[in-house]
């Protein structure tokens, strides 16, 4: 029997763990939230044989990935897009799909060498995005512990992305009306800050976008309120 750790903030893990638990019975899955419990500390007693990483904003300490093998998921075709907010910063580039890369965990960010590689759409919301991810995380998590693929160093030339800040949800200088859409649906999940709008006496945040392209105009939920 082998023990398998998931490492992500995201309560929608849960279901990926309770699926590799349903199709791996023999071997033992344990499921890190927090960081407080993501230690080499806590670790030793667990002695895990692989540690995935589906969902994990905070740096990996140096004494975890250099005592355990870390498999970190990224959702670009790498060595493109290093670093932060990679689904909003491939939709706001026009991307309408992806490369989800299982990489060993390294010292520099992003830049291990790669397990697998897993075709993902970008179409939906945020969350509707994450949750087919998930999915395709889950496969590939499951292709690693029967296969044990060696990892392969990346080729290329690496560019990076930089962790998006919450004022540039900001609508005001989106030009078009399917930029508009494409930043209401890629910020369109918890945990996330929604696309916006401001006036003198109110913030307009949107969600749960729809866009006809037949008349060029988009429905959405809005929240509204009073600064």
């Amino acid at each position: 029997m082998s023990h398998y750790l998931i490492v992500s903030e995201k309560q929608w893990h849960l279901e990926l763990l309770e699926q590799l638990q349903q199709k791996f019975p023999d071997d033992q899955w344990t499921l890190i939230q927090s960081a407080e419990h993501f230690s080499v500390e806590r670790l030793e007693s667990l002695n895990p044989a692989k540690i995935f990483i589906p969902h994990w904003s905070r740096l990996i300490p140096a004494d975890v990935y250099e005592r355990y093998e870390c498999v970190v998921f990224h959702m670009t075709d790498l060595p493109y897009g290093r670093g932060g907010s990679p689904l909003q910063n491939l939709i706001v580039r026009g991307h309408t799909t992806t490369k989800i890369c299982a990489l060993q965990v390294v010292e520099k960010i992003d830049a291990g060498p790669v397990y697998l590689k897993h075709e993902l759409d970008l179409s939906g919301t945020a969350r509707e995005i994450f949750d087919r991810a998930s999915k395709t995380i889950g496969s590939m998590i499951e292709e690693i512990v029967i296969n044990q693929p060696i990892a392969t160093p990346q080729e290329g030339e690496p560019t990076f992305f930089s962790r998006r800040k919450p004022e540039e949800s900001n609508l005001q200088n989106v030009k078009t009306i399917q930029q508009i859409y494409d930043y209401i649906r890629m910020l369109d999940c918890e945990g996330y800050p929604a696309a916006f709008l401001e006036t003198k006496e109110a913030r307009y945040e949107f969600y749960e976008a729809r866009f006809d392209q037949i008349t060029n105009s988009i429905e959405a939920h809005v929240r509204i309120t009073k600064k």
